[in-house]
């Protein structure tokens, strides 16, 4: 699970330089990226709020990777380093915030509840110029925006990162396979450490028992391809559930909402 050495493009760092600058507390970027495509390693000198109205995005920072489907955004923090890659077509609507701003954020990067009222003036801000008029109607859209974002619930969709080598031979095979049922005692060849070894790592670096970081990212892995609209049928095998009850009953446990209300024509909440 170590992150790419590759950087953000020239291309992408010249547009995106004026939302970087602007004068204003919030300016609003729209950019649509085809499914596959990759950022590469980047920061920003302001913090931001990743959104999508259509695709999901997949978030990767130095502690953790973050799923990112419509309904949620992603908070990073300014100076954060990430690479972003979409899965589908993604229409990306997201926010640069001035550091004043950003005080509205929570301190460190997390996927929040995009409300239908969030999502509106996230919009609205979107359409607006970079440095748009400070005295019309947009300067209250845009605080409202903070607002929002400030009093937004948190959601459950990081997979904390395995930067041990014999922990990350372990990860990258589930992250193929997040069906794979072997236990610990199954990976401990592959990880070239003891079973107790692999344990002990697992808390140490992710916070989570073998069984509980295989479970988010099975959890985390089942909400991106239910928002690119594949079956919970179709899911629940792909992510080693012998039933869709069982899927079913493990996702709300984790979500709170069911495989059909967070499907693309619900998104979750």
């Amino acid at each position: 699970m170590a992150m790419s050495d590759q950087n953000l493009s020239w291309t992408g760092q010249t547009r995106l330089q004026p939302f970087e600058q602007a004068p204003r507390p919030v300016a609003g970027y729209a950019h649509d990226y085809e499914t596959g495509h990759e950022t590469g390693l980047h920061r920003h000198p302001r913090a931001q709020l990743l959104f999508a109205t259509a695709g999901v995005m997949r978030v990767s920072t130095e502690p953790a990777t973050f799923i990112v489907p419509p309904g949620t955004g992603l908070w990073v923090p300014a100076d954060t380093t990430h690479a972003v890659r979409m899965d589908g077509e993604v229409h990306m609507r997201a926010l640069f915030l001035r550091a004043d701003a950003a005080a509205s954020g929570p301190p460190a990067t997390t996927v929040i509840a995009v409300s239908p009222l969030l999502r509106e003036l996230i919009l609205t801000v979107c359409a607006e110029p970079v440095v748009w008029d400070q005295r019309g109607p947009i300067r209250l859209v845009a605080a409202l925006a903070l607002h929002e974002i400030g009093r937004a619930g948190t959601r459950p969709l990081s997979l904390p990162a395995c930067r041990d080598p014999r922990l990350a031979r372990v990860a990258s095979a589930l992250i193929v396979n997040p069906a794979d049922p072997r236990d610990l005692n199954g990976y401990a060849a592959i990880a070239g450490a003891s079973v107790r070894t692999l344990a002990r790592l697992f808390r140490a670096e992710t916070g989570m028992s073998f069984q509980q970081w295989r479970r988010q990212l099975r959890m985390t892995e089942a909400l991106a391809q239910i928002a690119r609209g594949v079956s919970p049928v179709r899911v629940a095998a792909a992510v080693g559930y012998a039933s869709v009850p069982a899927f079913g009953a493990a996702f709300r446990e984790t979500f709170g909402v069911t495989p059909a209300m967070s499907a693309p024509r619900h998104g979750l909440r």
